[in-house]
C-alpha cells in the first residue's frame, strides 16, 4: 500500500462485513460535485446487486448500510441537508477506496486523464467528472474499447456526436449521466438489455425510446431537471420491475393510463395531476401500496376533493416522504397574496389538500406553491390523527397563507422546519410554540414544545413583524441552527434567548426592523447581512465566528470574549473603519472595504485608522476592484507590527494614486455628491 494512504482506514475497511465493503467501494464512484440522495445511492447498490434483501426490503437494507458507513466515519453528512439525506466522502478516504478497487474501477476528474488511463485497461466501473470552468471535455469515443463496463457515471462537458452509441457496453447495468448533452445516444438505449439503473439528470434528452419495455430489467429511471423532456413512453407500464421514477423539473404533463400496474414502485417524484374527461391521473396512485417516497405536482388541475381522495394517501403505510405542489397558475409575480384565483378556486384547492392526508407514519412533508389561505386541516392541532412521526417539514411559496400551522409544536420527532415565501404572515404567535392542552398549567409544569427541533429556517416572510414567545413558554431545547431572512422583524423573542440553549449558529439576512442582538449565550457562529437598523450586538460569550456585511448603523460590539474570527464587509461609501473594532479582540480579521480605507490602513501608525486594528493578531484586508476582490491588499500581524501591502508598488505603475493625492480624493468623496430636485448639490461632510 502507498505510504500516502492511511493505514487506519485499512483497519476500518477490513472490519467491514463483505456486503458493506462493496457498498463502501461503490460510494467512492460518486462525483464530488454531485448531490446524490440516499435514495439514489441505495438504488445504485440495488441495481449493482450489492444488497441481498432477506427478511427486509432491499431499500431498508440499503438504508441500514448507508447509516452504518456514517457511524463508522467512512462517509460524512452534508449538514446543508436534513436527516442525513446527502453524504460525501473525504478525499483521504476516497483515495483509499479507489486504491482498493483499482483493478476494476477508474475515477477521474479530467478528460485527458481519463483518455490516457482508458488506453491501458478495461474496467468494470468508470466515473468521469469534468464539471467546472476550464475542465477538459470528455469525448464519447474514448469509451469504445471498454466492453466490460457494468457501471458508467459521466458528469459535465461530455461530447457526443451523431453515430455514437451505447451498444459498445453490452454488460452495462448502471448508467448515470448528469449535466451533459447526450440526446444523440437515446436511439441506441433500448439495446442495453441488462440495464437496471438509468439516470439522465439535467441533460438535453427530450424523450426515451418508445420500446423501453424491452429493457426488462430496468428498475430505476431518473429524468430530474431534463427541461426538454415532455412525454413518458406508453410502454413504461410494462416495466414490472420499476422501483424508482423521477420526473421532477421536466415538462411531463401526463402519464399513460394503466400506470397503476407499476406496483413495485417505491419512489415516485414529479407525478403530474391532471383530468381527462371523468378520469383523473391521481386514480393511478391508489393501488401503488409500496411507495416510500412520493411527490405530486400540478394539483391546481384537480377539480374536487372526491378526485384527490382516489390517490388513497392515508392508506399508504410505507410512505415516509410526501411532496404536494401546485404550479401553472401561481406565478413568480405574486405580491402579498394577490392571486388571480377566484374565491371558489381557493376553496377547491383547500379541499383537495385536506383530502391528501398522509398516513401517520409520514416522516417528511414538502408543500409548495399552495395558494389556499389555510394550510391543510391535518396539520393543525385539532387533527384527528396527528403526524407523530414527522421529522422534516418544508413550506415553500405560500402566497396567500395567513398563519403557520398551530399543531407542529406537539410533534415529538420534528427536527427541521423550513418556511420560504409566505409574504402575508405578519405574526408568529403563541399558537406556534405553545401546546393548547398545557395553557392552564403552572409554568413550572409545562413540557418543552418542539422537543427535538434542530433547525428552523424562516425566509421570504416579507410582512413578518412580530414573534411572540415569552420566557415562561419552554420550547426548542435542542435547536442548533436558526436562519431568518427577508422580513421586518423588530426584535428577537425573549423565549428564544431563554430556552434555545443549544443554539450554535444564527444567520440573519435582510431583516429591516431589527435594532439589537443580545443575550444569545450559546451561539458560536453569527452571520449578519444587510440589516440596516442594527445598532448593537452584546453578550455572546461563546461566539467564535462573526460575519458582518452591510450593517451601516452598527456601533456597539461587546461581551464576546471568545471571538476568534471576524469577517467584515463595509459599504463602498464608508471611508473609515467602524469604531466598534476597538472593543473586540478577534484573533483574525478578514476585511473587505474600498480602496480609500485600505490606503489609510497601509499608512500604519501614522494613519487615523491604526488604533482600530493594531491590537488584532492577524489582519487581512482587501479592496474591491470589479470582479477581483483581492487585487489590492493590506496584511498585518500584531506580533511583528509588520504591514505588507501592494498599494505602494502600484503607485509607481500609475494604477493607484499616492497617499497625498488619495487623501485629497477621500475628502472630496466625503463631500457627498447627490441629486436633489434635479440639481447636483454638494453637501459638506
Amino acid at each position: 500500500m502507498s505510504d500516502e494512504l492511511n493505514y487506519a482506514i485499512y483497519l476500518s475497511y477490513k472490519d467491514l462485513p463483505s456486503c458493506l465493503k462493496q457498498c463502501f467501494l461503490h460510494f467512492s464512484l460518486k462525483p464530488k460535485k454531485s448531490e446524490l440522495s440516499l435514495g439514489e445511492i441505495v438504488s445504485m447498490w440495488i441495481c449493482e446487486g450489492l444488497l441481498q434483501g432477506g427478511s427486509t426490503s432491499l431499500e431498508e437494507e440499503g438504508k441500514r448500510n448507508y447509516k452504518e458507513l456514517i457511524l463508522r466515519n467512512l462517509i460524512e453528512i452534508d449538514p446543508s441537508f436534513p436527516s442525513q439525506l446527502i453524504c460525501n466522502m473525504h478525499d483521504v478516504i476516497r483515495s483509499f477506496a479507489q486504491f482498493m478497487a483499482r483493478d476494476e474501477t477508474l475515477v477521474v476528474h479530467n478528460g485527458d486523464t481519463a483518455k490516457e488511463n482508458l488506453k491501458s485497461s478495461n474496467f468494470l466501473r468508470l466515473s468521469v467528472e469534468t464539471k467546472g470552468v476550464g475542465s477538459d471535455e470528455f469525448e464519447w469515443i474514448y469509451l469504445r474499447e471498454q466492453k466490460l463496463l457494468r457501471s458508467l457515471i459521466l458528469t459535465g462537458n461530455l461530447k457526443s456526436q451523431p453515430g455514437d452509441s451505447l451498444t459498445y457496453f453490452p454488460s452495462l447495468r448502471l448508467l448515470h449521466i448528469e449535466s451533459a448533452n447526450i440526446a444523440a445516444l437515446v436511439e441506441s438505449m433500448y439495446q442495453l438489455k441488462h440495464l437496471r439503473y438509468l439516470a439522465l439528470k439535467r441533460t438535453d434528452v427530450c424523450r426515451l425510446p418508445e420500446n423501453i419495455h424491452e429493457m426488462k430489467f430496468l428498475q430505476h429511471i431518473n429524468l430530474e431537471g431534463c427541461e426538454s423532456f415532455m412525454k413518458i413512453p406508453d410502454s413504461i407500464i410494462k416495466l414490472q420491475g420499476l422501483r424508482y421514477l423521477d420526473m421532477d423539473d421536466t415538462r411531463v404533463s401526463s402519464i399513460p393510463r394503466g400506470f397503476r400496474a407499476l406496483t413495485n414502485l417505491t419512489s415516485l417524484f414529479g407525478f403530474p395531476a391532471y383530468i381527462d374527461g371523468d378520469w383523473c391521473s391521481l386514480e393511478e396512485l391508489g393501488s401503488l401500496s409500496q411507495l416510500n417516497e412520493l411527490s405530486i405536482r400540478s394539483l391546481e388541475n384537480v377539480s374536487s376533493a372526491l378526485l384527490s381522495a382516489k390517490a388513497r394517501l392515508n392508506a399508504k403505510k410505507q410512505l415516509i416522504s410526501l411532496g404536494l405542489k401546485c404550479d401553472g397558475r401561481v406565478g413568480d409575480g405574486l405580491v402579498q397574496g394577490e392571486v388571480s384565483e377566484s374565491k371558489e378556486e381557493e376553496q377547491i384547492i383547500e379541499a383537495v389538500f385536506n383530502v391528501l392526508c398522509p398516513h401517520p407514519c409520514i416522516e417528511q412533508i414538502n408543500i409548495e406553491r399552495y395558494f389556499g389561505r389555510r394550510l391543510p386541516g391535518w396539520m393543525a392541532c385539532t387533527a384527528m390523527v396527528p403526524l407523530e412521526s414527522l421529522k422534516i417539514l418544508a413550506l415553500e411559496h405560500l402566497p396567500c397563507c395567513t398563519q403557520l400551522p398551530d399543531g407542529l409544536c406537539r410533534l415529538p420527532y420534528l427536527e427541521w422546519i423550513k418556511v420560504d415565501g409566505a409574504p402575508v404572515i405578519k405574526c408568529i404567535g403563541p399558537e406556534f410554540v405553545q401546546q393548547y392542552n398545557q395553557l392552564h398549567r403552572p409554568s413550572s409544569q409545562l413540557a418543552a414544545t418542539f422537543p427535538r427541533l434542530q433547525k428552523l429556517e424562516l425566509h421570504g416572510m416579507e410582512e413578518w413583524e412580530e414573534w411572540v414567545w415569552e420566557t415562561e413558554v419552554k420550547a426548542m431545547p435542542l435547536l442548533e441552527e436558526l436562519c431568518i431572512s427577508g422580513c421586518k422583524l423588530g426584535r428577537m423573542p425573549p423565549g428564544l434567548m431563554s430556552h434555545a440553549m443549544a443554539l450554535k449558529k444564527l444567520e440573519i439576512w435582510n431583516v429591516q426592523g431589527l435594532h439589537s442582538l443580545e443575550n444569545f449565550v450559546s451561539v458560536v457562529e453569527l452571520d449578519l447581512y444587510d440589516i440596516p437598523e442594527l445598532g448593537k450586538i452584546s453578550n455572546l460569550p461563546k461566539l467564535q465566528k462573526l460575519q458582518i456585511k452591510y450593517c451601516p448603523k452598527l456601533e456597539t460590539l461587546k461581551d464576546m470574549d471568545a471571538l476568534r474570527r471576524l469577517e467584515l464587509r463595509v459599504s463602498p461609501w464608508e471611508y473609515q473603519l467602524p469604531v466598534y473594532l476597538q472593543t473586540v479582540k478577534p484573533s483574525h480579521l478578514l476585511l473587505t472595504c474600498n480602496l480609500a480605507v485600505l490606503t489609510f490602513m497601509a499608512e500604519g501608525e501614522s494613519s487615523s485608522e491604526w488604533g482600530k486594528f493594531n491590537h488584532i493578531k492577524q489582519v487581512e484586508a482587501y479592496a474591491e476592484d470589479g470582479q477581483d476582490e483581492k487585487k489590492w491588499h493590506v496584511l498585518y500581524t500584531s506580533e511583528s507590527c509588520n504591514i505588507q501591502t501592494n498599494i505602494h508598488q502600484a503607485w509607481r505603475s500609475g494604477e493607484v494614486l499616492p497617499t497625498c493625492a488619495k487623501r485629497s480624493w477621500v475628502r472630496t468623496s466625503l463631500s457627498a455628491l447627490h441629486f436633489a430636485g434635479g440639481r447636483l448639490v454638494e453637501e459638506e461632510d
